[in-house]
């Protein structure tokens, strides 16, 4: 496991995943430009949540680069890679059996946001998370769901509107979740650590 593991640990993955996760990133702050442009602006910061999350992962990725961590990014980007990654997954599918079908913009975010769950989770061995940093970590992500289903400053589901008081609690829960799987994986003195090469 820990050979397979490795390879990610390499240059050229390192690269790979930054050509990859940089365009995603810009993506995603288009895709939320007309909610954006309505929300007012003590909110900005809190509404972009999956590219945001991409974003602390590209800044999780060049500190590796430069072969050094920043541990409070780092936390910041497991929790949240794995929620939103896992809430958009969720709410896409929703949208099917509330619709019946999906458009090919569905399914790609589908995809995509899963693979952005997926990539938080194998660099969790060369993360440095300390408690404090996953502390801090918890109140942003816990902060914004109280943005979101307090101020309804939630991503557009329009067709899942009827449904916020029961996604909410949903998203409470899986924030919890990837709170806790990010103790588990960084945190923990059991933990799997492994050095960058």
């Amino acid at each position: 496991m820990k050979n397979w593991l490795y390879l990610f640990g390499q240059r050229p993955m390192l690269w790979l995943l930054l050509l990859i996760n940089i365009p995603g990133t810009i993506y995603g702050y288009i895709w939320y430009g007309s909610q954006l442009e309505s929300t007012p602006s003590h909110f900005l910061l809190f509404v972009p949540d999956s590219p945001t999350a991409s974003l602390f992962f590209v800044l999780v990725l060049f500190a590796f680069l430069l072969r050094t961590n920043w541990p409070l990014i780092e936390a910041l980007a497991i929790v949240t890679l794995f929620k939103y990654g896992i809430w958009a997954v969720v709410m896409n599918i929703l949208t099917y059996f509330e619709m019946g079908y999906l458009s090919w913009a569905s399914y790609m975010l589908i995809f995509s946001h899963f693979g952005m769950a997926v990539q938080g989770l194998i660099y969790a061995p060369y993360y440095r998370i300390k408690p404090i940093h996953l502390i801090v970590a918890s109140v942003w992500t816990l902060h914004n769901d109280v943005i979101d289903y307090v101020f309804f400053m939630l991503p557009q589901y329009t067709v899942l509107n009827q449904y916020i008081p029961q996604i909410g609690y949903f998203t409470f829960w899986l924030s919890i979740l990837s709170i806790l799987i990010t103790y588990w994986l960084c945190v923990r003195k059991e933990r799997l650590v492994l050095q960058l090469p």
